[in-house]
This record gives C-alpha cells, structure tokens and sequence, in this order.
C-alpha cells in the first residue's frame, strides 16, 4: 500500500465519510478556504492512479468512492508509525502518548480493558 499525502488523505478522508462524491460535493464539504476545482480533481486522479479510489460515470461528470478501506489504510498507518519511531515496540508507543497526552487512569483502564478484551 502507498503512502499518502496530507492533501490525498484529507480527500480520503471525506470519501470514507460520504461514500461516495464528486469532485463539487467533496469541495463543498472542506473547510474554508476552498481550493479550487482542478486541485481537488487533480488529487483525486492521483488517489485512482494509486488505487484508492474508483469511479463511476454519472452524466458528464464521475463519481467517486473509497477502493480501500479506512481500517485497512489506519493499520498501515499505525504500523508505519509504530515501525519508524518505535522500532516496533508497542509498549515504548504507548508509553510515549502516556507521557505526552496526560492519560488519567481511567483512560488507561480502558486501554487495557481493550488489549484484554483482544486477546480473548
């Protein structure tokens, strides 16, 4: 799987939110300021090219929809993330957003609940 860029994943992520869109909708639902309408055609041409997104003809236009699932590109993520600044240790990570976000105990509780609760 290829890595995005922050542009080719914010248009990912408005995709795996709606399902589906073309390129005016998918404008329409971004913050301001609005980029123009070739940026974001653009982005999503290379979002196909890369084979995470396909289309459908509708009318003149295209319509657009996810080809690779949210969870699928979030565990690359993560796992990238994990191998390259964590040398893969999951407890060297969490120990790192323990440290730096404040957990409460709770949080934590619930963290381990959740491991728990996976290993079953």
């Amino acid at each position: 799987m290829k890595e995005l860029t922050k542009a080719e994943e914010e248009i990912m992520q408005l995709l795996w939110q709606l399902n589906e869109a073309n390129v005016a909708i998918l404008i329409e639902e971004m913050p301001e300021p609005k980029p123009a309408y070739n940026t974001v055609s653009t982005i999503v041409r290379i979002l196909e090219n890369k084979g995470f997104v396909g289309f459908r003809k509708e009318g003149r236009g295209h319509i657009y929809y996810p080809l690779i699932e949210k969870d699928s590109y979030s565990k690359f993520s993560m796992t990238k993330l994990l191998n390259n600044y964590f040398d893969g240790s999951v407890k060297s990570m969490l120990s790192f957003f323990v440290k730096k976000n404040d957990l409460s105990i709770r949080e934590l509780e619930e963290v381990l609940s959740e491991i728990n609760k996976n290993k079953k």
